[in-house]
């Protein structure tokens, strides 16, 4: 089964966190590239796969599956040690926060990169939403302190890796507006960018899209062998 996952990216986009599940577990798995710089994401092949035309898309035997918390919540049904069994007791925690960094962390950070798209106010909008986010990180710092095992446990969870990510954007994106953001702010999640950039899942990925060395904690615009980022 795990031979026939193919996973649609963009370097340094939320299909990074999905490559970094995959390599945790160490789950085989094909890429295929999706390249932004032609809209391909937009093509009618792409739509086909994820017909929202956003990035990831993971192509499985059971079909095609889209947006990132629905391909961890899969991979780990489907292929255990990611995430908390069904049937056990702090399950609901962690798919709660699972979705609230999917539908409130990730969702403000959307509007803040793009906030072009949305509005002719962009710098009002960024301006309005980074004490949104600043508030969520604080959340997040918080509950990470807990060390639960799937957030801020010694193994990186596809939290821990969804979070880590976001992290990264916000230091880099969009460029020039970031000085609202500080990673040593906040100290826990600080640790878990350090923790988890130095695990053989990481250094993979890192080098995969060009994220460089410390590509959480201290990152820098990407590099990708191959396709755009941006």
């Amino acid at each position: 089964m795990s031979r026939d996952l193919r996973l649609h990216y963009a370097p340094d986009n939320a299909s990074l966190v999905i490559r970094l599940a995959l390599l945790e577990r160490g789950l085989p798995f094909e890429t295929v590239l999706v390249d932004r710089t032609s809209r391909a994401q937009d093509s009618e092949t792409y739509r086909r796969i994820n017909p929202a035309g956003r990035i990831p898309a993971l192509e499985t035997n059971d079909g095609p599956i889209f947006e990132t918390a629905a391909i961890l919540l899969w991979l780990s049904d489907r292929f255990g040690g990611l995430l908390p069994a069904p049937d056990a007791p702090d399950r609901g925690a962690a798919l709660s926060w699972l979705f609230f960094l999917s539908n409130t962390l990730h969702a403000d950070l959307r509007l803040m990169f793009y906030a072009e798209r949305y509005t002719a106010d962009a710098a009002g909008l960024r301006a309005s939403l980074a004490p949104q986010v600043t508030r969520s990180l604080n959340l997040l710092d918080a509950q990470v302190a807990q060390a639960a095992p799937w957030l801020g446990g010694d193994v990186p969870s596809p939290l821990d890796l969804y979070l880590c990510a976001m992290l990264r954007w916000c230091a880099l994106y969009p460029q020039g507006g970031t000085g609202w953001f500080r990673l040593g702010d906040f100290p826990g999640l600080r640790a878990l960018a350090i923790r988890t950039e130095a695990r053989d899942s990481a250094r993979i990925a890192a080098a995969a899209e060009g994220l460089g060395p410390r590509p959480f904690s201290a990152p820098q615009p990407a590099n990708p062998p191959e396709g755009s980022a941006l």
